[in-house]
């Protein structure tokens, strides 16, 4: 008796450590993909003013069941938000370069001949990336 026990001990564990495995190799697959698809999913380029306001007035036609007059004086609406808040963005961005470039300037400064191309090529990566997204 004691003998078929011991048998049917290990049976068990190479059952459980099997299934383990099985259950990580599924989590690390499926963790993988979500993985790689949510980084595909940020080489979209950003939507286009018209392409996201045709998108709002898309949305809420249906959503509402908009006439086509109210369609357009939505349309107009939000065209006319969009160019005063773009004035205004592009005010503000000026500020906002020029506190850029000051920080940027003392933190020069402080670095080493060595470390200032390191810096140089961190800056450019990251005005690259924020070109390519569209940010200010």
């Amino acid at each position: 008796m004691n003998g078929e026990s011991n048998g049917n001990v290990k049976q068990r564990a190479f059952v459980w450590i099997g299934v383990v495995f099985l259950l990580g190799a599924l989590l690390g697959g499926v963790s993988g993909y979500m993985f790689a698809a949510r980084s595909h999913a940020d080489t979209r380029p950003p939507l286009t003013e018209d392409e996201r306001r045709a998108q709002k007035v898309s949305l809420l036609t249906k959503e509402m069941n908009l006439t086509p007059d109210q369609q357009k004086n939505l349309d107009d609406a939000i065209r006319e938000a969009q160019n005063k808040m773009k004035v205004v963005r592009e005010a503000n961005q000026l500020q906002i370069d020029a506190i850029r470039g000051q920080a940027r300037e003392k933190v020069r400064a402080s670095l080493t001949p060595e470390q200032l191309p390191k810096y140089e090529a961190y800056l450019k990566k990251l005005d690259d990336e924020r070109k390519r997204t569209g940010q200010p």
